[in-house]
């Protein structure tokens, strides 16, 4: 059965953000995209306007897929231990999935942040508007932790989840450049100090 329009747009997405969570943004043509998908040479413009509006559509196509995946790590049933169970369960996996040698389970954010930011303003503000929902999740998980007395009161959800967003961030960041998991894994000690139970 031929597939319909939106098919094969997912199809082109999916396909580039395995390629371009390898070797970044301006590293990939759009040929080895669209061979990578299975879709006719030439066709790309039928699908996007430009290889810019293709990685901003890359970008909120993963934004909505990690958002889902945040959404089943925080949002799960209250387990024991709560939701601070729930916050270290979530940096555990950032630290494994980091780590791992498949590239399509990396973070898009850490890959492209830099390389895009001065490239294209469409894409850097896809991206800034995606962590902050990012963000915004973490501290609503954050939230319910003071609430469930798993985590202390002084916590302070927003700019607690933004500090420990960016640290995972600087520490992928370092994993990269120094090929060594011990920078993520010095962000777990500190994640598991700042989210402190109460006394």
């Amino acid at each position: 059965m031929r597939e319909s329009y939106g098919e094969n747009k997912r199809n082109i997405l999916t396909a580039g953000r395995a390629i371009i969570a390898q070797k970044g943004f301006s590293g990939v043509g759009l040929s080895e995209i669209l061979s990578a998908a299975d879709i006719p040479k030439g066709s790309f413009y039928h699908y996007f306007g430009s290889k810019e509006q293709y990685g901003r559509e890359l970008i909120e196509h993963y934004v909505q897929g990690y958002l889902a995946l945040l959404e089943q790590v925080l949002g799960a049933t209250p387990a024991a231990g709560g939701a601070r169970e729930r916050l270290l369960t979530y940096w555990g996996y950032w630290l494994e999935s980091q780590c791992c040698e498949e590239f399509e389970q990396r973070c898009l954010v850490v890959k492209l942040s830099a390389e895009v930011a001065d490239l294209s303003e469409d894409m850097r503000a896809a991206l800034h508007e995606g962590t902050g929902r990012f963000i915004a999740r973490i501290a609503g998980c954050i939230a319910d932790g003071v609430a469930d007395g798993s985590l202390h009161t002084v916590l302070a959800p927003l700019p607690t989840a933004t500090m420990l967003y960016q640290l995972w961030l600087g520490a992928s960041l370092m994993s990269k450049l120094s090929r060594d998991r011990a920078p993520m894994e010095s962000a777990m000690q500190v994640t598991r100090r700042v989210l402190v139970p109460p006394q």
